[in-house]
């Protein structure tokens, strides 16, 4: 599968399990810093919960690095890590995930709360309006400005994403390409400027 899936907008589920209560919202979220202000904005909005959960992966599902997760203050490893878990064995990424619990006067065990954050995060999920992300790899072109109106035309009528110009003797072009779609893409850049086009491509992001 070349696309992993990510929230459309914020959204919001509810579930009671003997009765406490458990809010889900989620959110899509572009690295850390997206998803810790998401979580201090919920922290901010439920101040009276006995818990606001959370596990976030803030990038591709592969990226490990943009992983992580917090019990805030349930017992270790029954709230945080099984949401985390949850989110790994899905095909969902750049997504923040908020369990917040007001406790309803039952103690349910540590088993009972792995299954309740677990069972929080995979309803909602099966019920989530999410949109397909097409991993991106940027690229930079170099062009002359006699042909800058044509590519320019050419790229706002393609999947492309422009993130940067720069005018100087050339013009410098930073673009965010979707992987699958760019060999293709490439080639018609290169007949499109005669060959008259410097390209160096990055690392995927």
């Amino acid at each position: 599968m070349d696309y992993y899936q990510s929230p459309t907008h914020e959204q919001r589920f509810d579930l009671e399990i003997k009765n406490s209560q458990f809010i889900t919202t989620i959110r899509r979220t572009r690295g850390r810093d997206e998803a810790k202000a998401f979580i201090e904005e919920m922290n901010q909005r439920y101040p009276d919960a006995n818990h606001n959960c959370w596990a976030f992966v803030a990038g591709a599902p592969n990226n490990v690095h943009l992983w992580d997760q917090s019990d805030d203050g349930e017992p270790k490893g029954t709230a945080g890590k099984p949401m985390l878990n949850v989110l790994q064995h899905s095909n969902f990424g750049e997504i923040t995930v908020v369990v917040t619990r007001y406790f309803g006067g039952i103690k349910l065990g540590a088993g009972g709360l792995v299954r309740a954050y677990s069972q929080a995060v995979v309803e909602a999920l099966d019920q989530l309006v999410w949109e397909e992300i097409y991993p991106r790899q940027t690229v930079f072109i170099k062009i002359a400005y006699p042909i800058m109106g044509k590519v320019e035309y050419w790229l706002e009528n393609s999947d492309i994403d422009v993130e940067d110009k720069q005018f100087g003797e050339n013009i410098d072009i930073t673009l965010a390409v979707i992987e699958r779609t760019w060999a293709e893409q490439k080639q018609a850049l290169i007949d499109l400027c005669q060959g008259n086009i410097t390209i160096i491509e990055s690392d995927t992001e």
